[in-house]
């Protein structure tokens, strides 16, 4: 079931982040996730949707206004503060939610991007208690369930949704634009800071780009055809891009500050310690360092997986590789020795490389990812 098929089904205006089920998913499965998620998050407001062509069923996760403003407070999130108390970013707080910008506007204050944030937040961090199973699920005390189903297949997706009338407006002002600025500050308030900046600094180097571009096609122009000549273009053009170089990073470092300031991530706190992956398997321990739960695997066990598993296995691929090459190129040689074969044989050789460069890709693209989930387990 493709994300547009869903994302038609209901209004995006009633639904933040979309969560799917294979078509297999027996009632008994959803009931039990969507108990759990009501009694654990009652902030979440939670609609059942069953598509009658591929009977694929999908919860529809949204909250209320109210409990999004208590979701910010939980997670620190960082909104602008009116100018009459002091302006600038602060982490959201209910107790002095008058501070801040469009704090009556239901509509404007949160961006899509911000609400989905806190409802996959709450998603997340919905824990398991002692002895909780499903079905071959057997949960450990505390552990994140969200995360667990999803890596075990129960959950299909798990993705937020867009606002096709924000879409529209970025595809106009953004996307169909020519020679425009980008609107940095609408990419920042749907997609977030972080794609924001990559965008910005994308936009930042690709502009910075055009000066050793002129010089150098200038220097090409009036560069004699001597090799002298030549060799003095050459190291003019490379103390120009020295130089360059140098002010591009720093400019880079005074443009990235600003927008870090602007979207208020400068002065953020380091992230806290994140969770396990879901695919991992350990024994549950108290932390020497933390002194808090943590999931521990032995490290020679670790070891002994890369050592007898996948060092012999990326080996063997790349032996592999190389023997199939050295055999197109010896029945290459051998072709072109045979003044025989018509000129269209001639390419044999290098078609069957080509085929065999596509399987093998695809092969070694199946060996790759059950190496990651092997190595994900220990």
């Amino acid at each position: 079931m493709s994300h547009k098929a869903w994302m038609k089904t209901v209004p995006t205006e009633n639904c933040d982040v979309l969560m799917t089920f294979p078509d297999t998913t027996d009632d008994h499965t959803l009931l039990w996730l969507l108990n759990h998620i009501r009694l654990g998050i009652p902030e979440l407001i939670v609609q059942v949707r069953h598509h009658k062509h591929t009977r694929v069923y999908a919860f529809f996760v949204t909250a209320t206004y109210e409990s999004l403003l208590r979701g910010a407070d939980e997670i620190g999130l960082r909104k602008p503060v009116k100018a009459e108390f002091g302006g600038g970013m602060r982490s959201f707080s209910c107790e002095e939610d008058y501070i801040y910008e469009n704090i009556e506007n239901e509509l404007c204050f949160f961006s899509s991007q911000e609400r989905q944030n806190i409802i996959r937040y709450w998603l997340e961090n919905l824990r398991a208690k002692q002895g909780e199973s499903l079905h071959n699920i057997h949960f450990l005390e505390g552990q994140p369930i969200i995360p667990e189903l999803v890596a075990r297949g129960v959950i299909q997706q798990l993705f937020p949704l867009h606002e096709q009338r924000i879409l529209k407006r970025l595809m106009k002002s953004w996307v169909q634009a020519v020679c425009e600025a980008q609107p940095l500050d609408d990419i920042c308030d749907y997609f977030g800071v972080k794609i924001a900046m990559y965008f910005a600094w994308l936009g930042f180097y690709t502009s910075a780009m055009v000066y050793p571009a002129v010089f150098g096609s200038i220097l090409y122009t009036f560069t004699d055809s001597d090799q002298t000549s030549q060799d003095i273009s050459c190291v003019v053009f490379a103390i120009f891009n020295v130089i360059w170089a140098t002010l591009f990073l720093e400019e880079w470092k005074r443009r990235g500050a600003e927008f870090a300031y602007k979207w208020g991530t400068l002065d953020t706190p380091a992230e806290s310690i994140e969770e396990p992956r879901p695919q991992f398997r350990g024994m549950k321990r108290i932390s020497p360092v933390t002194s808090a739960e943590e999931f521990y695997y032995p490290p020679w066990k670790r070891l002994l997986f890369q050592s007898l598993v996948s060092l012999p296995v990326c080996l063997a691929c790349l032996a592999l590789v190389f023997l199939l090459m050295l055999g197109c190129f010896q029945l290459q040689e051998f072709v072109l020795s045979i003044q025989e074969l018509p000129r269209i044989l001639r390419f044999l050789p290098k078609i069957i490389l080509a085929v065999i460069v596509t399987a093998c890709d695809e092969l070694y693209k199946k060996v790759a990812l059950w190496l990651n989930e092997m190595g994900a387990l220990w």
